[in-house]
């Protein structure tokens, strides 16, 4: 004799294989973005002294000499390829992802409205590098969609399924790249949210 709460389980039991059934054979793994911030140091009594301290102290980036902040990131994969009937399947891709933050870091006191407008225009600075963050972040997970489940024909030895991902991780590193450039742009432009920060730090407001 079957209780009722035995035929209950019964049902969930199936409801459970249904779904395992008809979840993806290649589902994306759960990973989580590392996120560090490093400092320069940076002294100075004004908002134009602060600012001349950045230009002198601030990251080198590629040949456009210093800037006010910078954002990094190492990236590498952990794969798992599979031979599947003489074709190389990607089946599982983690990737691990630390994203670095350099921003500048006042040392010493500052008095009346110049501290006020530095943690204006710190702040500022934080939530933008936070934005070419998420700009990677997503650039991954685009990573992810695009190759986890490649499948490349008569490829036993799993080498020209590289060769594909290659050309397609290219495309969108090229895209979160340029992506980045133009928010850049808008941002430091006449009137954009930086360009109005530097106003606001170097005019005291």
């Amino acid at each position: 004799m079957i209780s009722k709460g035995a035929g209950l389980a019964s049902r969930k039991i199936c409801f459970l294989l249904a779904c395992l059934t008809v979840m993806p054979a290649t589902a994306l793994a759960e990973w989580q973005a590392v996120e560090k911030i490093e400092t320069y140091s940076i002294t100075g009594q004004s908002g134009p002294e602060l600012y001349a301290a950045i230009g002198e102290r601030g990251p080198r980036v590629g040949g456009l000499g210093r800037a006010i902040a910078h954002t990094s990131f190492k990236l590498t994969w952990r794969r798992k390829y599979e031979e599947r009937d003489g074709a190389c399947v990607l089946a599982s891709a983690l990737p691990k992802l630390t994203i670095t933050y350099t921003l500048p870091k006042l040392s010493g006191k500052l008095s009346g409205n110049n501290e006020a407008n530095w943690e204006t225009f710190i702040d500022g600075v934080k939530r933008h590098e936070r934005v070419h963050g998420d700009f990677i972040k997503e650039m991954v997970s685009a990573i992810e969609v695009a190759t986890v489940g490649l499948t490349v024909a008569d490829d036993p030895k799993c080498r020209k399924i590289k060769s594909e991902m290659t050309k397609r991780l290219g495309e969108l590193s090229r895209a979160q790249r340029q992506k980045s450039r133009d928010f850049d742009k808008a941002e430091l432009s006449d009137g954009g949210n930086i360009h109005q920060l530097i106003l606001n730090l170097v005019n005291g407001g």
